[in-house]
């Protein structure tokens, strides 16, 4: 199957995906805030498939904004698949949701989330249309790692509250598993988590542990929501587990990076010219 692949947003994300598509043989065309719309235009008509990794721009989607049009026009279009966030669960009191779960948001942003993602569902009646939510995206270059080293980090104690993270190279490797299905023309979700929601003191205390340094001193949810951003405090304020297990079976998927424990190992080792190692080994610090 051959794949035309066009990417809206080259950020952490979608630059990793672009470039991985690339490398597996995929013709890949990356669109970004300067790429003008007559070329868009013509990017869309030639791609089988697109991913946006844009995120809503206040109240709207900005790619659909533009090019919903082009989008349901475009005459070889098999497969979109959108970003969004497993934020438009909202607060579920510690309880797990799935991806058969209905969405309840309870913030503006997680609203327009929802409402981008019923924008780009509206393809579906001609294209496969997979909505991945995510949660907190982690990477090399984007870890405990820096904010330890920036000496940013803080040890934050809110018994209970667990969320799920996932590497970039998992989310890489979901969304290239899902462009390679053949599907019919339908709307899904998948969950881009891995299988253990962790509290932030733990991935903290890990990172600190693997770079052999003191974790920052424990500071309680209480004292910290004091100096929080309104985007940071509504984070806090809502707390759910979210299971990917059916997503990994609709991909045929496991995780290479189940957990932050594997993840932050390998980051560490990356960064460290070590080159790939056997998942659970610890590189000595």
């Amino acid at each position: 199957m051959q794949v035309r692949l066009v990417v809206f947003g080259s950020g952490y994300s979608g630059a990793a995906v672009a470039a991985a598509a690339g490398a597996g043989g995929f013709e890949v065309i990356a669109i970004t805030r300067q790429t003008d719309a007559a070329a868009t235009r013509a990017a869309l008509a030639w791609a089988s498939h697109v991913l946006s990794t844009v995120p809503p721009e206040q109240d709207h989607d900005p790619v659909l904004s533009r090019y919903a049009g082009d989008l349901g026009r475009a005459p070889g279009l098999r497969w979109v698949g959108y970003f969004s966030t497993t934020g438009v669960y909202g607060d579920r009191a510690g309880d797990w949701v799935d991806e058969a779960t209905t969405p309840t948001p309870q913030s503006d942003r997680a609203a327009h989330r929802v409402a981008a993602e019923a924008g780009w569902a509206r393809l579906a009646d001609r294209c496969a249309v997979d909505l991945f939510r995510l949660g907190g995206i982690y990477g090399p270059g984007r870890s405990a790692f820096d904010e330890l080293r920036a000496g940013r980090a803080r040890r934050i104690i809110k018994a209970g509250h667990a969320f799920g993270r996932i590497h970039r190279d998992d989310i890489v490797q979901a969304v290239l598993a899902a462009i390679r299905q053949p599907r019919a023309p339908g709307v899904r979700v998948l969950h881009l988590v891995d299988d253990e929601p962790a509290e932030n003191a733990a991935v903290i205390e890990e990172a600190a542990r693997l770079l052999g340094v003191a974790p920052p001193p424990a500071v309680p949810y209480e004292i910290a929501v004091t100096t929080m951003s309104p985007m940071a405090r509504s984070f806090w304020a809502e707390n759910r587990k979210v299971s990917s297990r059916a997503t990994c079976a609709a991909l045929g998927i496991a995780w290479r990076y189940p957990s932050y424990r594997e993840g932050l190992r390998a980051i560490l080792i990356e960064e460290r010219g070590q080159g790939a190692t056997q998942q659970g080994q610890v590189p000595r610090s």
